[in-house]
């Protein structure tokens, strides 16, 4: 007999990354956490992603402050989006720090662990913490890229201890036959559930859940309807409605959801006037070739209209599938969208490819964030990035171990006269060091006394 089917709601976190730049405060989210946390979704995600940074640089709020009082106020699970060795950042960080903030983010009140790896790399998928630790395969197009290949991830995932894997199609691209194929592949190979995450970017979205629905998927995850669709999740009361009377009926009270969703049409609109955010998209079935993902394209068209650069979107759009090519076609996804996308960005301004290199694409080419699925051309490398050929890495823990430890970034955070400081703040300055060193500037005392009460 079919199990009803669960919904991950993801209005704390993903759904405004997508559709709102990530500025949702905390104080938006307060009035509605009680009425979010008797609807009976398997999780509610709710931190990592880009909220960390976010609330240090633009929101003036502490994340692990903004944490604890949500895991006050919840009973269910809380959930929040990992990138393996590169935790919330964008470089790779030691072992050491990335337990350390696994631990912490756990007694902080983490339920579930979504990790991933931006290269589908399943040695950064390690975690040495066991609340709920989901893997992730990071699904994309390509010529090396296929659903056996991610079958064989996921059984991989298992093996290493996974309560459960994720489809995370970041950029809408899962189209719904695939869809059904793929989710019969891993329910035929796996004993651990299947959980699906995509985006309307496309168009796809809710056709794709049915056909995933109807090949056995466990979990989906869903928007409230004023943060769903466009470039964000399939809608969580148009999921509800569609399954309602069926063998998979989820069981949750649509009704129960129209306040909530009405208190979230009010805060969008905040935002958007707040922050000139556009706040809406067109679907746009063209993602398939550029593949940005939802969050990123929100976060991009504000940034090119506030650079006054709306006019050069579309050439920008035409460049990032050329440059991910280059690049051994990384699935985009952070850090590897922001890296290839600031790349394209440099290329479209210049007029000129490659003139004007980052060093992180330089390093995303050279091995430094693991091995891309197709092996980077050296002469692309060599010639055209100017990369040294001792530089390129073949062997990338040898880079991790390299990588600056914890007590290292204590020690920098007390130099910098921030005496006594609490891991967690060692661990915000370990991930964005001028961004947490400016918040620490400014609340300090209060966080540290905050930390010891």
């Amino acid at each position: 007999m079919a199990k009803p089917l669960q919904i991950m709601e993801t209005v704390l976190r993903d759904g405004h990354q997508s559709l709102c730049a990530t500025r949702m405060r905390y104080r938006q989210m307060e009035p509605m956490l009680a009425a979010l946390d008797s609807i009976g979704y398997k999780a509610l995600e709710a931190w990592g992603g880009a909220t960390f940074d976010t609330c240090l640089r633009f929101l003036d709020e502490d994340p692990w402050e903004r944490l604890d009082k949500l895991k006050a106020r919840l009973k269910t699970p809380i959930q929040m989006l990992l990138r393996g060795q590169n935790l919330l950042g964008y470089n790779h960080y030691s072992n050491d720090v990335v337990e350390k903030f696994v631990q912490h983010a756990a007694a902080h009140g983490i339920g579930v662990f979504r990790i991933f790896d931006a290269l589908n790399d399943k040695a950064a998928l390690e975690c040495p913490e066991k609340p709920e630790v989901q893997g992730c395969l990071v699904y994309t197009i390509s010529p090396v890229h296929t659903n056996e290949k991610f079958v064989e991830l996921a059984k991989e995932l298992q093996e290493m201890g996974c309560h459960s894997v994720c489809i995370k199609d970041m950029s809408g691209l899962l189209a719904p036959y695939a869809a059904d194929d793929l989710v019969r592949k891993l329910k035929s190979a796996l004993d651990i559930p299947v959980e699906l995450h995509t985006h309307c970017t496309s168009g796809f979205g809710h056709a794709t859940y049915l056909k995933a629905i109807e090949a056995g998927v466990d979990i989906v995850d869903c928007a409230l309807s004023p943060f769903s669709c466009d470039t964000s999740q399939p809608c969580t009361e148009t999921i509800v409605a569609m399954l309602k009377g069926t063998e998979r009926d989820t069981g949750l009270d649509r009704q129960a959801m129209t306040p909530i969703a009405k208190h979230f049409l009010a805060v969008k609109a905040e935002l958007i006037k707040e922050f000139g955010l556009k706040g809406y998209f067109d679907v746009n079935v063209n993602v398939l070739d550029f593949q940005i993902p939802g969050g990123m394209l929100s976060n991009l068209a504000n940034q090119l209209k506030e650079a006054g650069m709306e006019d050069k979107y579309q050439d920008l759009l035409d460049e990032m599938p050329r440059v991910r090519k280059d690049a051994g076609y990384p699935p985009l996804v952070t850090p590897s969208s922001q890296i290839v996308g600031t790349m394209a960005t440099f290329n479209v301004m210049t007029g000129q490819r490659y003139k004007m290199v980052p060093n992180e694409f330089k390093d995303l080419v050279r091995g430094k964030f693991g091995r891309t699925p197709v092996p980077v051309e050296r002469d692309f490398i060599i010639n055209t990035l100017g990369i040294p050929a001792e530089q390129i890495i073949e062997d990338c823990s040898v880079e991790d171990a390299k990588a600056e430890t914890f007590a290292q970034f204590k020690d920098e955070l007390i130099g910098k006269g921030f005496l006594n400081p609490p891991d967690e703040d060692v661990l915000s300055y370990a991930l964005f060091p001028q961004v947490a060193e400016e918040f620490f500037k400014k609340h300090y005392t209060q966080i540290s006394a905050y930390r010891r009460q």
